[in-house]
């Protein structure tokens, strides 16, 4: 018996699957699974029940998870004070999302599906990087999917009234332009309250690809105007080619520091693999011009960072590390602001 479709198999087949089990059924063995042991079927019998149970109880898993047992790319953290607990976004399978809660950062429950891709969606693949944002008294979702159509990327939004979910599409398909490759949009509100989605257009159809920002309305339904390219990825000095010619954009998040100017975390590739670099707004505004920082704020293959403060105050990126599927694992790294603005990691946390 092949042990690795019999776990396919059964999985798929649960409206919201685990990751946990999924990974756990494909490290199994045939062995497992020869019907002459002693004890088969009682082993079956207790995982398919597990495998019930994880499909009748929300997707939360029966005991906590620690940080390193959470497999998700591009982590988002939800600091709610409203509740005293720190949610969790990101990539975490091909047919929707999920978010994880922990109220100390190391032990996580989850994951709980979020938002199921049903047959009338739109998208079909690449559920990537969500991230949620509370706005107005709601939660909003920036997520890039693929378009089953035309197997374009795009940033689309969806809403909540919890951090929990469940979320529901609000901004009836892509925000960002329908003919483009692009993904990884994040919200940004100005001093006026004007919000705006920045997000990346992919190397794959530029060569060099660009960050760019376009405002939104105030409901966060549609893109005001047309897109306004904010730069290049091959202007941070600290960038290098991911192929011959071919330069990344991915995950930008802004952030504006103590002494009131507007930063921009995103990720490319240098010298030692996936990395983060910092950009900082010259007129403080999200239009710029952006000033690349000379060298990268974490350069050891890790990437598509964004910065949250706990609820003791500290400030903290988190990336996700290795940048190899299938080992990416949330990571998290104090950062201090320095007298001059600039951001640094306190290094004893970064090797």
């Amino acid at each position: 018996m092949d042990a690795i479709f019999l776990a396919e198999n059964f999985f798929w087949k649960s409206p919201n699957k685990n990751i946990y089990l999924h990974s756990v059924c494909l490290n199994l063995t045939d062995s497992f699974f020869d019907m002459k042991k002693p004890g088969f079927p009682v082993w079956l019998f207790a995982l398919l029940s597990f495998g019930s149970l994880y499909a009748q109880d929300g997707n939360v898993l029966p005991a906590g998870v620690p940080t390193d047992g959470v497999h998700i790319r591009d982590p988002f953290v939800l600091a709610d004070s409203s509740d005293g607990t720190y949610y969790m976004y990101g990539t975490t399978r091909g047919d929707g999302f999920d978010v994880f809660s922990s109220r100390d950062l190391e032990t996580w429950q989850g994951p709980r599906a979020i938002f199921q891709r049903t047959p009338d969606f739109w998208g079909d693949q690449c559920f990537w990087a969500a991230e949620c944002h509370a706005y107005k008294g709601k939660y909003y979702l920036f997520a890039t999917v693929r378009g089953a159509a035309d197997s374009l990327l795009g940033t689309a939004v969806f809403v909540a009234d919890s951090p929990k979910g469940p979320f529901r599409e609000h901004s009836k398909g892509r925000l960002t332009p329908r003919t483009w490759q692009a993904l990884d949009g994040t919200l940004y509100v100005d001093g006026k309250g004007n919000p705006w989605m920045v997000f990346c257009h992919e190397w794959t159809q530029l060569g060099d690809g660009t960050v760019e920002a376009v405002r939104l309305s105030r409901d966060l339904k549609k893109a005001v105007g047309k897109p306004a390219t904010l730069f290049r990825a091959s202007s941070a000095p600290w960038v290098r080619p991911h192929t011959p010619g071919n330069y990344v954009t991915d995950g930008p998040f802004l952030y504006r520091n103590r002494k009131g100017e507007l930063l921009m975390l995103w990720s490319s590739f240098g010298d030692r693999g996936y990395a983060i670099g910092v950009a900082r707004s010259q007129s403080g505004e999200v239009a710029g011009p952006w000033l690349q920082m000379p060298e990268a704020l974490f350069a050891r293959d890790g990437g598509h960072g964004m910065l949250f403060r706990t609820f003791d105050g500290e400030l903290l990126l988190s990336i996700h590390r290795p940048n190899v599927p299938p080992d990416e694992r949330p990571r998290f790294f104090r950062v201090e602001e320095k007298a001059d603005g600039s951001l640094c990691l306190v290094e004893k946390q970064a090797e």
